[in-house]
């Protein structure tokens, strides 16, 4: 998997295919070509203009295309259906998964999230506020929500805010710096779990008749620490609720989903690492495997962790 995400939200566009390549024409600026192969996700504005055999490309190439709405927040992906050759027996296998599997695997998704989420409040407070005992309890399936539990205990004081609350359509502050990062993730989720062949509807844990992506939610939520940890470094409590989301911290946020981290015993884009965790899904709902393949998120080769 590649790891270049191009974000065209800010400026109208038109996207076509010359010869092989992608071709990306901005206003006043000279015309950008791109090898599908090389991409990893597209972002493009509602005034996009995107020719049929782009869309076809991006398809063929398994590229997810986010697209965002006038205020430039995500509100829409495409991905292809045919991402793998043997989807039709995955899509099977991953209907008919066990509730005990399910549950099993739902239990360790919680514990991954909840010992990230006590790094990133070390690495920014320098303690846990108790969420490594928590990841202690977590039971299979999460029957006593210890992620809630964690969840109140774990954002207010991240950003020292003492009312602070999720909010998934929050479009000022903190919430949309947040929402932003989160979208732009799920969609390299997305297109790892297309790439495995299976569905990103069928979820393990979230179930929604209107989410297509349920399954995206389950697998990006150790991930998403990441991006509240970038969010806590470039974030001032003060003026936090007031600041619009701009082009710069676009790149802010997005910068941390372009690092490296440890994976087993080499260090791997979140591409690639999105790629393995959904191949890790494939063996267990094909009983190869009793466990998903969940990276060290704090051993990145930059920044967050050092090597």
């Amino acid at each position: 998997m590649t790891d270049r995400l191009i974000d065209i939200a800010e400026t109208p566009a038109k996207v076509r295919v010359r010869g092989r390549l992608l071709t990306i024409e901005l206003d006043g600026q000279p015309p950008i070509t791109i090898p599908p192969a090389e991409l990893g996700a597209i972002a493009v504005a509602p005034q996009a203009t995107l020719t049929g055999a782009a869309l076809a490309c991006l398809a063929e190439h398994n590229v997810p295309l986010v697209v965002s709405d006038a205020r430039r927040m995500p509100i829409a992906m495409l991905f292809p259906l045919a991402g793998n050759y043997v989807q039709a027996e995955r899509f099977r296998r991953q209907a008919t998964a066990s509730l005990p599997t399910r549950k099993r695997l739902w239990k360790q998704i919680v514990v991954a999230k909840v010992q990230n989420q006590a790094k990133v409040l070390e690495q920014v407070h320098g303690t846990d506020f108790g969420l490594r005992d928590l990841a202690r309890q977590v039971r299979s399936g999460d029957t006593t929500n210890i992620e809630g539990q964690a969840a109140r205990r774990y954002w207010p004081r991240l950003f020292e805010v003492s009312d602070f609350r999720r909010d998934t359509d929050g479009m000022d502050g903190i919430n949309c710096r947040l929402n932003y990062g989160y979208a732009i993730l799920r969609s390299i989720v997305s297109r790892a779990i297309c790439a495995a062949g299976l569905h990103p509807s069928l979820g393990l844990h979230h179930h929604n008749r209107y989410n297509p992506f349920c399954l995206a939610d389950d697998l990006m939520e150790p991930l998403r620490p990441l991006v509240d940890y970038q969010i806590a470094q470039i974030s001032d409590a003060n003026t936090l609720e007031e600041i619009q989301l701009g082009p710069e911290e676009k790149r802010e946020i997005v910068e941390p989903l372009l690092g490296k981290y440890r994976f087993g015993n080499a260090h791997r884009t979140i591409f690639d690492i999105a790629g393995r965790m959904a191949t890790s899904l494939v063996k267990v709902f094909e009983g190869k495997a009793e466990k998903l393949s969940i990276p060290e998120l704090w051993g990145r080769e930059r920044g967050i962790g050092g090597r």
